[in-house]
């Protein structure tokens, strides 16, 4: 089995590690790696990964080599609507709250597997690498409503179940699963198909 390679080209190092940590949540199996500059990763071969995520001061100073890569180029902007110049390119709105830049880069990787507006290249790249579902129905609902952003008060409310219950599933679904952030859990919940990106 072939693993994916993301780079992440950004001089920011603050920001490149931490969209590192966040790709390494929702695609496990891919290897990631960070390089300063388009000259640090060395862009004369264009195969070597499978997806570049840029800073757009990157872009520029090496456009050739990422237009002939369009199709596997994620531009990092700053904005919610990018510059005419980025047009061509998917982008990433780095400057939103974690909850929504989460939201964003798994939309990014639904688009790699066919979905709404995606494109064919990419289903080979976005594999789905995350480990079976080992949760209840019960607590499968449960957290639907927590990444819905729900608070256990309500849960118990729309589940028609007690407080004490609700604190309970929500225990066992951390420990389950081993994850602890809404963020992690709302990864796992999306990639699960347990709620779609659209519903969080």
């Amino acid at each position: 089995m072939i693993f994916p390679r993301i780079a992440i080209v950004d001089d920011n190092t603050l920001q490149a590690m931490g969209l590192k940590s966040i790709l390494a949540e929702i695609i496990p199996m891919a290897e990631v790696v960070v390089f300063a500059s388009c000259s640090d990763m060395r862009c004369d071969d264009g195969d070597a990964f499978s997806h570049y995520f840029v800073s757009s001061k990157v872009l520029l100073s090496s456009s050739e080599f990422f237009l002939k890569n369009q199709q596997r180029t994620i531009v990092l902007v700053s904005r919610q609507v990018p510059g005419q110049q980025f047009a061509h390119f998917n982008t990433l709105n780095i400057c939103q709250p974690e909850h929504q830049l989460i939201k964003s880069v798994l939309r990014l990787h639904q688009m790699g597997h066919g979905g709404e507006g995606g494109h064919a290249h990419s289903s080979r790249v976005m594999t789905d690498s995350v480990p079976a579902a080992s949760i209840s129905q019960r607590e499968a609902e449960v957290l639907s409503l927590i990444v819905k952003g729900l608070i256990n008060k309500e849960i118990a409310d729309k589940l028609n179940i007690s407080l004490t219950t609700v604190i309970t599933h929500r225990k066992n679904i951390t420990e389950k699963l081993h994850l602890k952030s809404v963020s992690a859990l709302t990864v796992y919940a999306v990639m699960h198909g347990i709620v779609s990106v659209d519903e969080i």
